[in-house]
């Protein structure tokens, strides 16, 4: 294998997990057991398992951090949640920034619906997939949208990280998005990054819609699926994952995406009042036997003001 892939590779690990440790909004990841099959990383969660092909992810940019995996579904994934959401779309909304309230606007003119985690056999292997490649555990995700975008729909360059309060307070920002195309569309519907540093050294295919040609773009095919990152590895937020899906000129196109937080999505853990010497996550005591506690401080035990949300597991109770 390519020396030079090697360590892209290497790289790529490096910046989805590791760098992560130096923030308190790093949450500790169990992974049981992991085994290699030639080309394909096989990751054993409890009684479930999903493998991902690492020679089949393309290294984007770094800023923002972004990879493209080549088939990422099959033919067969792709047409089942279309199927099982066709009949169920309704107008896509927006997080309002003031109030965080979802809203109608003009922005985003898709269609879409929300399907329910681990919804069917599918969709279960899907997402944990999906937890494998990220290295970023299934809780954390919301869950996944499909999307429909007909004759000049788009969705104009946003964020995908959170400017309210409101929506932080369940997992945290959206750490990662990861956007999966479940058709291929004949001319437009590229998801484009205008702020990347990478746009000046990409070619434009002489079918790019200008809306593409406005950054660096993706176009779309059957079963790819495009991951990158809202927030630098210091957890601060990262401008430069501005995006959008650009206007479908020709044909229809569907997608699903799934937004992954910092935090689990499932429930809301909040900071342990002043004094009190609690564990606000259910699985401190794992973590803390695994030595999270040395490992990651700021999240474990926290810092002067600024509580952990495993203080009980880590024996810092006084009594």
């Amino acid at each position: 294998m390519d020396s030079r892939f090697l360590l892209t590779l290497s790289l790529c690990f490096l910046c989805i997990f590791p760098h992560l440790s130096s923030s308190r909004s790093r949450v500790p990841i169990l992974i049981e057991e992991k085994k290699t099959e030639g080309s394909v990383l096989r990751l054993r969660r409890g009684a479930s398992s999903a493998t991902f092909d690492p020679t089949r992810v393309i290294q984007l940019s770094w800023r923002p951090r972004a990879f493209l995996y080549k088939g990422f579904l099959s033919e067969e994934e792709c047409d089942h949640l279309i199927e099982i959401a066709k009949d169920k779309l309704e107008k896509s909304m927006v997080a309002d920034n003031e109030s965080g309230k979802s809203i109608e606007s003009e922005v985003r003119t898709s269609s879409g619906m929300f399907l329910q985690k681990a919804q069917d056999e599918v969709v279960a292997n899907i997402e944990a997939r999906i937890a494998a490649w990220t290295f970023l555990p299934i809780e954390n995700g919301e869950s996944i949208q499909i999307l429909h975008y007909e004759h000049g729909q788009k969705y104009e360059p946003h964020f995908d990280y959170f400017h309210d309060k409101a929506n932080q307070e369940l997992g945290g920002h959206r750490v990662a998005t990861v956007l999966m195309y479940l058709s291929n569309v004949e001319k437009g519907g590229e998801t484009v990054f205008p702020n990347t540093e990478s746009q000046m050294s990409q070619s434009k295919d002489e079918d790019a819609s200008d809306c593409a040609k406005q950054g660096y773009s993706v176009k779309p095919y059957k079963g790819d699926a495009l991951l990158f990152f809202s927030l630098h590895p210091d957890a601060t937020t990262d401008p430069s994952s501005l995006h959008g899906s650009c206007p479908v000129i020709e044909g229809e196109k569907w997608s699903a995406t799934k937004w992954i937080h910092v935090r689990s999505f499932e429930k809301s853990i909040k900071h342990a009042v002043s004094g009190d010497c609690v564990d606000g996550n259910d699985n401190c005591p794992l973590w803390a036997k695994a030595g999270e506690c040395e490992k990651n401080p700021t999240y474990m035990v926290g810092s002067e003001g600024l509580p952990g949300f495993c203080r009980k597991s880590c024996n810092m109770c006084s009594s």
